[in-house]
């Protein structure tokens, strides 16, 4: 199936609690036919030099293996949404539009092969790994009644983060101050890092953030959602949800847990809002 094709718009699903069949993983492609770059409408700088000391083909490969595996334990669970489910067919219309974009960010996006699934769970939780490997549990969408446009700003922050590969970034860091401190006064090895990189596929959803990666993430997305259509206005009712669901005691806290809503987010998206509007408003002109 071409994601790149139009297709008609899905309605929200009902509950996804009860339990699904194993089905094949839905696969994306980003075809050839990719935006021509633009310039930004957001300021974000320029991604951190320490990520080229991390192989990204290294890393990719290691969150693809990991992302398998995670499905393959969802599907043994009957917790993997087959390719008819409504909301995973809203899922994968929202990454349609998305996608296109996702190289005026990052050249190698138009390698990746990019995948969007769907696993049942009550977790509040949703991540893109390295080489575009997406995933959402059903509780960020049932729990916080997330809009279409919502649903896109979460889609969008996250695909940020692999884009800016903040993943890369951070094993740079963290592993090559540790292998410092063992080598003392030698160079570091691209060897070495590529190592960790690979022994690490298995920390990758646990990989904390910081706070200046979570503001890229945030602005980065804004602009990838508002390039596909969707009202850069969400991005504030979104966080305004998070903000009301940290103190809730249903389901997993997971993706608030390293994504925290705060006043400060929020002033810094409704900062921005206007910047992308016209992008936005240029979009649904196209229709």
């Amino acid at each position: 199936m071409c994601l790149l094709c139009p297709s008609p718009r899905v309605a929200s699903s009902p509950s996804g609690s009860a339990p699904w069949s194993a089905r094949r993983a839905f696969l994306l492609a980003a075809g050839a036919s990719a935006a021509a770059p633009v310039w930004a409408q957001v300021d974000v700088g320029s991604a951190s030099s320490l990520r080229k000391l991390v192989p990204a083909e290294t890393l990719e490969k290691s969150a693809a293996q990991q992302y398998q595996q995670m499905l393959e334990q969802a599907r043994a669970k009957r917790a993997l949404a087959p390719d008819g489910h409504p909301q995973l067919q809203r899922l994968h219309a929202i990454a349609k539009r998305l996608i296109p974009f996702a190289s005026t960010w990052n050249e190698r996006a138009r390698q990746w092969r990019w995948e969007v699934n769907l696993i049942g769970s009550q977790q509040i939780n949703a991540f893109c790994m390295p080489g575009g490997k997406i995933a959402f549990y059903t509780g960020i969408l049932d729990q916080l009644k997330l809009t279409e446009d919502e649903t896109a700003m979460v889609m969008g922050h996250e695909m940020a983060h692999a884009l800016r590969e903040h993943a890369r970034e951070r094993i740079a860091k963290t592993q090559g101050t540790n292998l410092a401190l063992r080598l003392g006064s030698q160079l570091l090895g691209l060897g070495d890092l590529g190592n960790a990189a690979a022994s690490l596929g298995g920390q990758l959803l646990s990989l904390q953030f910081s706070r200046s990666d979570e503001s890229e993430a945030d602005l980065v997305g804004l602009e990838l959602a508002a390039r596909g259509g969707y009202d850069p206005s969400a991005a504030v009712s979104l966080w305004n949800k998070m903000g009301n669901a940290t103190g809730s005691k249903q389901g997993g806290l997971a993706f608030l847990s390293t994504h925290p809503s705060g006043p400060a987010r929020i002033r810094e998206l409704e900062q921005n809002v206007p910047r992308v509007r016209g992008l936005y408003e240029a979009a649904r002109r196209k229709g």
